[in-house]
């Protein structure tokens, strides 16, 4: 943390899958100064939807620039619906290879 406070730097998939993170960086900078890193963290979870998730990373110590951390996002999709299968027992396995023709 810095003298002044928490310096977040707003990474491209916060941009994209918040559209609140995205007005911020539009009207104020790629970056964002808070009084700690929990306000930082309590920003992240209002920016965050239900299919989206934006939440802050520390910087890494070797890191060049002045962050703190990065607001990063991720998006969240519902992948059950394409990737519905079907599960089948061993012998079930075997009797379809059986019947299938050489």
């Amino acid at each position: 943390m810095t003298e002044k406070g928490y310096l977040v730097a707003v990474k491209p998939s916060a941009r994209m899958v918040s559209a609140r993170v995205g007005q911020w960086v539009n009207s104020e900078g790629p970056t964002r100064l808070f009084d700690s890193k929990p306000l930082a963290r309590e920003w992240a979870r209002a920016c965050s939807s239900a299919g989206a998730t934006v939440w802050v990373q520390d910087a890494p110590a070797w890191a060049a620039g002045d962050a703190d951390g990065y607001l990063v996002g991720r998006r969240f999709r519902d992948a059950s619906a394409e990737r519905s299968g079907h599960q089948a027992t061993l012998t079930g396995l075997d009797d379809a290879r059986r019947d299938k023709p050489s």
